[in-house]
Formats: structure tokens, sequence, C-alpha cells
């Protein structure tokens, strides 16, 4: 632990600032560097979830900053550090903390979580820029964009069962997802290449694979290897969906669980991608979601990625 200066970006309604306060204090004191780190807070508020409290920490000098909230106060932080050498750590206390699921920081303990933040080891993450209808205004993403099922489904969850029930509310609102999510015509570009028609009513965009519940949807994907996993849904009846969750589930799923080296399974309903850049242009507005947050409706999106431009624990 060599940092001398470490912001904390915190979620006041996510988790207490006592409690944080002192399990950072205690693992300061069990490193023996409580008198020479000088540690300094930032709390998000609801007009802005972490990106300007997260660049408040960089011009203040911090080379660590720890976003402790959900994925929102995550995703806002490591935009505000994505290429400046700012090393994150994550303490994750919210619904789906999806970055952190799937680098495999500590969800349930928070003591466990602190730990990693302030004495783990940086890795260099890719960071996903996303720009929606043409607007110009860029937005970073860790873990995946896209419409369709999985933005439909944050939509339809009800904010009271997810304060009470967590991830479960994900479930409950997923057949009404299913029931609201319909195919559409869309024109898809990748890497600058020719544009392509094809028919889909989920369209996901990922830098990291796995979403709510500990599912993978891509498991090829790796948030350090330069590229964007991207995959097309268009099941559209039930022999097809039967189809999509056995590629998901079996093929995609247990099968490369236990052979690491088969290839990823695409099908006539579920086909994966890789890219560097994307855009998709779709004939009317559709749920749209941001690492795992819905985010209104989008008639077109275009994604690009900055290889290695976040140090994360």
């Amino acid at each position: 632990m060599t940092n001398s200066r470490i912001g904390v970006v915190i979620n006041p309604s996510k988790l207490d600032r006592g409690d944080l306060e002192d399990l950072i204090t205690k693992t300061l004191k069990a490193a023996g560097k409580t008198d020479s780190v000088d540690v300094q807070w930032f709390e998000t508020t609801e007009d802005d979830p972490g990106l300007g409290q997260g660049r408040e920490a960089v011009e203040a000098g911090c080379d660590l900053v720890i976003a402790a909230g959900g994925d929102g106060t995550v995703r806002a932080v490591s935009e505000a550090l994505a290429g400046t050498g700012v090393e994150l750590g994550i303490v994750p206390r919210g619904t789906g903390n999806l970055f952190a699921r799937n680098l495999g920081i500590p969800l349930v303990s928070m003591r466990a979580a602190v730990k990693r933040a302030l004495t783990g080891t940086a890795s260099d993450i890719d960071v996903g820029w996303v720009t929606v209808d043409d607007s110009g205004k860029q937005e970073a993403f860790v873990v995946m964009v896209g419409f369709g099922i999985d933005a439909q489904m944050l939509a339809e969850t009800d904010s009271e069962l997810k304060a009470r029930a967590g991830w479960m509310a994900y479930v409950e609102a997923m057949g009404r997802a299913v029931a609201a999510s319909a195919s559409v015509e869309a024109t898809l570009t990748i890497d600058g290449g020719k544009p392509e028609k094809l028919r889909a009513h989920t369209v996901l965009v990922g830098n990291c694979g796995m979403i709510q519940g500990g599912i993978t949807l891509m498991p090829d994907a790796k948030p350090d290897d330069g590229r964007l996993d991207m995959i097309v849904v268009s099941a559209e009846n039930g022999m097809q969906w039967m189809e999509t969750l056995r590629s998901v589930v079996w093929d995609n799923g247990l099968i490369k669980l236990l052979m690491p080296g088969e290839n990823t399974s695409s099908n006539g309903s579920l086909q994966h991608r890789t890219a560097t850049s994307m855009r998709l242009e779709l004939p009317s507005p559709q749920p749209f979601e941001i690492d795992g947050e819905e985010v209104g409706e989008v008639a077109c999106f275009e994604v690009t990625l900055q290889p290695g431009a976040l140090r994360v624990r």
C-alpha cells in the first residue's frame, strides 16, 4: 500500500459513512499506514452519482479513488478516472454490482472489499464509450450497453421491490420484459464496415459478459482484451426462446465452464459478434441501459472502445 492520498466517493443512500470510515481506518492501521495516508471524502448526490466527485478526487491529487455504492456510482467514477492513471477501488453496495461481480470483487463482505480496494494490485481494464441519438456526448461504460429485454427488464423492475428483495426483483420483472420486447428492423455497422440489416429485439454490447443473477450472456467477453463482445437476440416464439435459453445456460454456460476451450455457440435466434466500434440505428426509440441502469429510450447509439484506460484493483 503506497497511496498517500485516497479519495472515497460514497453514495450515502447505499451505505453508512461511519461504517466505511471505521473499516478503512482499521485496514490502514493493520498496514501501519494510519498516519501517512490522507483520506478525503466525496458524497454523491441525486443529481451527480459520482462523475463530478471522481473528478474532484483526481484534481485533489488522489492516486487511489474508492467508489462505494451501486453500479451507477462505479460507472460514474470509472468515467472520471478513465485515462488518468489514478487507480480505482470498489466497495460494491448496490443491487446488481455488475462490474464488481465480473471482476471477482467481494460482494457480501464489505470488510473484504475494503481490504481489496486498499491493498489489491491494479490491472488495466478497457473502457467503452457510448453516444446516443447523435448527441455528441460520450458516456463511459465498463460492463455493457444495449436495448431490448435487459433494458426492458430494468424499466419494468419495481423500485420498492428492488429495495426489499434485491436482484430477485429483476426476476419478477423478466416476464413483463419478455412480453414487452418486440423485434424491430435495425441497421448495424461494425468497425466502420458496410451497414447491415438485422431483425432483433435485443442487442447488447459488452466489455464484460455477466448480468444480474450471475447469468453469463457473453462468455468470451474479457474486460482487458481490447475487444467488445455483442449478442443479437431474435427469438420470437416459444421454440426459439427454448433454443436461446439452451444456448445461454448449456452450450455457452455449463459446457464452456467444464471445457473452457470450446467455441462460443451461436444459433438462429442468438448471434455472438465482436468489434472495437459499432453503430446501431433503430426504427423507433427503445428502452436503453448502461451498466445495468435504465436510462430512457434511444433511437440510435454508437460505441467505441478505449483499451486499458482504467486501472482497477
